[in-house]
């Protein structure tokens, strides 16, 4: 069988552990062609989640991809603090190499834009990681770009699981409201992967340890990235790898039981900022709603680990 050519891709990220997990694990499959990453402030401040940008793409030796910043704050309100769970470097204190080349002076949406006019329609996908602010931006102001997406698969959202920063809100849709609603809303072709998921993907410490036992360096680095994802030296499992199952979605998409459903977001200023609510009058999106949660931790070790 000759194997499928690489899809051109986008990381649009706010890194940020799990981010950081994610990326790397785009950057060494042989699935993905990574034509750039855009930045976003989310997890921790814009300037912390470009230069982790840089720090990955350094550890990795991939100094041939651009970084690109992006949005600093939301697209209507005032940003969220930074998530403490990440540490005060975004990325749990890691020790990673500085990056090798300095973000792009053209701004994430502006090249969004030229780039997704440059390539054929439907030719590139968008690996979202983050608050979709840079995203909502593209369609708001370069719809004609926008609409050249092949697909959006992004991390967000909580359909029937209980949110993580309020009763029915995940972490990346409140901290921009507005962008989600944009992105939702906009007719590009969305594939959502929601809490209702990524909460069925945790490490095990005995996971943690055959990464480091493979000797790979990537394995070995991502094994030292969600060590500092456990909340405890007495959990035996991590925190929901959130961010690494975009990418484990596009890489092996049978893994996962897709719906479609009609959504709505919350723009209120309340506790349900950001929530997703079904709704027959709602946008169709298709969405996540259930993982072979060990199948995604082999896939995830097999690819970390298939090259040295």
């Amino acid at each position: 069988m000759t194997p499928a050519k690489p899809r051109l891709t986008i990381i649009d990220t706010d890194p940020g552990i799990d981010d950081a997990i994610g990326i790397l694990l785009a950057l060494i499959s042989p699935t993905f062609t990574i034509a750039g990453i855009t930045t976003v402030a989310g997890n921790i401040g814009i300037e912390s989640t470009t230069r982790n940008a840089g720090r990955l793409l350094a550890f990795s030796d991939r100094g041939d991809i651009p970084v690109f910043q992006g949005a600093a704050a939301p697209i209507s309100r005032a940003g969220p603090e930074p998530l403490n769970l990440h540490g005060e470097d975004g990325i749990g204190g890691v020790a990673l190499p500085d990056p090798t080349r300095l973000p792009e002076s053209q701004p994430a949406v502006e090249w969004l834009a030229d780039f997704l006019l440059d390539q054929p329609a439907g030719s590139v996908d968008v690996l979202a990681l983050g608050p979709l602010t840079n995203l909502a931006r593209l369609a708001l102001e370069r719809p004609e770009a926008a609409g050249r997406i092949g697909r959006i698969i992004a991390m967000g959202g909580a359909i029937h699981e209980h949110g993580n920063v309020g009763p029915r809100s995940e972490f990346n849709l409140w901290a921009d409201p507005e962008a989600a609603a944009v992105v939702v809303a906009s007719g590009m072709p969305l594939i959502l992967i929601p809490l209702d998921v990524t909460r069925r993907v945790r490490a095990t410490r005995e996971f943690v340890e055959t990464l480091s036992a493979s000797e790979k360096p990537m394995a070995v680095m991502v094994a030292s990235l969600i060590e500092s994802y456990f909340e405890a030296q007495t959990n035996r499992e991590s925190r929901p790898l959130h961010d690494p199952c975009v990418m484990l979605y596009a890489l092996a998409p049978e893994l996962f039981r897709i719906e479609e459903l009609r959504l709505i977001v919350d723009t209120g200023n309340g506790e349900m900022a950001g929530a997703l609510t079904i709704d027959p009058k709602g946008s169709p999106v298709q969405v996540a709603l259930g993982v072979d949660g060990p199948g995604a931790l082999d896939r995830l070790a097999e690819t970390l680990s298939a090259v040295g």
